[in-house]
């Protein structure tokens, strides 16, 4: 997903209209698997991948290409902006790559329309952090691997909050909301916290740390109204009819960096990529300034999961090779070498013991996190719901609408459009 918040902002512009591309089976059953097996890779893959990820992959492949001496891999790059509409262009025509890299939030509308293969049965969920691994799943199968995994975190001021009394990170949500009313009032902070107004993905996080939940066990229902999601919405609009967050921030890309730097506004909730984002914004000494640390505690502490997987599609050409170099990006050791190409958290849960992880402890607060993390239900109806949500936020965050209403809103236009259960 893109890099603005990098795998957990991306807002899919519409829905899959494409019709089932080639599974044996109706859209939504799963083929039978195969096995990866253990002979070499031979003839081409072609692989599609967005942004830094594309420039990074030639250099991690050439080892494979060098185990591997009778295959070829050809990237193809393609800009995040684009990638949604050149994989539904592309499916539609059954012109699709070997290899595609899927943001977490578009697996359920591609699997639906039957365009991707089933998971071989030894590329197991195993080795993976479980939170990535259920958006993998659609309707009892498993249609993608982990490749590398997001999830926000609360990044503070330690020198700000140590200003302002406060020695430790907010453990709980009045934890919380008490260190980003001292940054204003004691250590000269406009705004204690930066917190999205019209983003529903970024209100997430509260709604399930406060035990809410989107939808019913069995997948059929929303249950947007719930008085558990209107408690967390009145906390989070909390913060910006008491002046603690910005109702109107600046969009500009990296505007919320500066102002975290420049101490401005002390806290905002983010991804990996900020650590080093953070550290050439604020130059020499800055990383002594700051900390990062679980999400703050109601019910539970729990995150958005997100990220990208790597998908073989139906029409794959040589998927037996493809199979191949997705189990080769999967191996701890290869993980570790991305994340230090790229910044990219890895998928497999082994790869964390490494230094370069563990050894960190900005980094390691992500491991921690990854413990605790849901990601929204498997449904091609996901992308309306999330829109509708958007214009929720806004009203209740920028216009101060009463959040039982704003959540009854919501739950009337959802029932309108199903969860795609069947």
């Amino acid at each position: 997903m893109p890099r603005t918040r990098k795998t957990l902002s991306i807002l899919v512009a519409a829905t899959l209209t494409v019709t089932a591309c080639g599974r044996s089976g109706t859209a939504g059953t799963p083929a039978t698997a195969t096995t990866v097996g253990t002979g070499p890779a031979t003839g081409t893959v072609t692989l599609w991948a967005q942004g830094a990820e594309a420039e990074k992959l030639p250099a991690i492949l050439a080892e494979f290409e060098a185990a591997n001496p009778d295959v070829t891999v050809t990237v193809t790059p393609v800009p995040w902006d684009a990638a949604h509409s050149k994989y539904q262009t592309a499916i539609a025509g059954g012109t699709t790559p070997d290899i595609g890299q899927l943001g977490t939030t578009w697996m359920s509308e591609f699997t639906a329309a039957g365009a991707l293969a089933a998971v071989p049965a030894d590329l197991g969920a195993g080795p993976f952090h479980p939170g990535a691994v259920a958006s993998t799943r659609f309707d009892g199968g498993t249609y993608a691997v982990p490749w590398y995994v997001d999830t926000p975190v609360l990044y503070y001021r330690t020198d700000l909050a140590a200003r302002a009394g406060f020695r430790q990170p907010p453990a709980t949500w009045d934890d919380f909301k008490n260190l980003a009313k001292a940054m204003q009032t004691r250590a000269g902070a406009e705004y204690g916290v930066a917190l999205a107004p019209r983003d529903f993905q970024g209100f997430l996080p509260f709604a399930w740390s406060n035990g809410a939940t989107l939808t019913t066990p069995d997948a059929r229902t929303w249950t947007l109204d719930s008085p558990a999601m209107i408690e967390a919405a009145r906390y989070y609009q909390s913060f910006f009819t008491e002046g603690i967050a910005d109702r109107t921030p600046s969009t500009d890309p990296g505007a919320y960096q500066a102002a975290f730097t420049d101490g401005s506004v002390p806290m905002f909730i983010g991804g990996p990529f900020e650590v080093a984002a953070l550290a050439d914004l604020g130059g020499p000494g800055f990383a002594a300034k700051y900390a990062t640390a679980t999400l703050p505690r109601a019910r539970s502490a729990t995150s958005f999961v997100g990220g990208s997987h790597l998908v073989v599609f139906e029409k794959s050409a040589n998927a037996a090779a493809a199979w191949r170099l997705i189990r080769f990006l999967s191996l701890p050791q290869t993980q570790v070498a991305w994340y230090k190409a790229t910044g990219d958290l890895p998928s497999a849960q082994a790869a964390w013991d490494d230094p370069a992880l563990a050894g960190d402890p900005k980094l390691a607060v992500f491991g921690r996190q990854l413990q605790d993390v849901d990601s929204p239900p498997s449904t091609a109806e996901w992308t309306r719901l999330q829109d509708a949500g958007n214009a929720q936020m806004e009203r209740l965050t920028v216009s101060g609408e009463d959040p039982a209403r704003a959540m009854a809103t919501l739950q009337a236009t959802a029932a309108g459009i199903g969860t795609g259960a069947r």
